[in-house]
């Protein structure tokens, strides 16, 4: 069986507070998206997966955009695997200070419209329900997924690299971390 791959997004072509608050991937995060693409092609066919999920981020979709046309499927889009919903008192500019801060702590300390400790259980939930697919993500939600499957309450567990994937299973309506994917070199904060 595949199990779930969990791909963070490539890199986007502008960052936190931009211009464009939905970037699409910039020429290295496209070149990114077809490395990935490449490598889960080259599993053996008992691993590689057989849907493409994506949160609806165009800089998910465009990741995902290279492995659905080597595996010849549509890209099925999921808002509950997508970014961490900013508090609607928040403008673009303070957003990346609110994630500095909520980068630093727990859950349950995220200030917000919302109880983000339910959310990051809902991602789990939802990869769950995308077992033998492809889900590209972001940062954040992949977090999420791993803090729940390890039984962490940190909201960064670790830092997922552009692209990279992490491996789960579905096991008694459990997701079990498998691997994790490469980390970051570089800080997101």
């Amino acid at each position: 069986m595949s199990g779930i791959h969990v791909i963070r997004h490539g890199r986007p072509a502008s960052t936190w507070g931009g211009a464009d608050d939905d970037p699409g991937l910039d020429a290295t995060g496209l070149e990114q998206a077809r490395a990935v693409a490449r490598e889960i092609m080259g599993l053996s066919a008992a691993f590689r997966p057989s849907r493409v999920v994506s949160s609806p981020l165009r800089r998910c979709k465009e990741t995902a955009a290279p492995l659905a046309e080597a595996l010849g499927v549509e890209i099925e889009i999921d808002p509950r695997v997508g970014e961490i919903p900013t508090p609607r008192a928040l403008t673009a500019t303070e957003r990346p200070d609110w994630l500095r801060k909520a980068f630093s702590g727990r859950w349950t300390e995220i200030a917000g419209d919302l109880d983000y400790a339910a959310w990051a259980r809902g991602v789990t939930s939802a990869i769950l329900d995308h077992d033998g697919a492809a889900v590209f993500s972001h940062f954040v939600a992949l977090n999420a997924a791993v803090a729940t499957a390890t039984e962490r309450d940190e909201v960064v567990v670790f830092r997922p690299d552009h692209c990279s994937r992490t491996l789960f299973r579905a096991e008694g309506g459990r997701l079990i971390l498998i691997e994790k994917g490469r980390e970051a070199q570089s800080q997101v904060l």
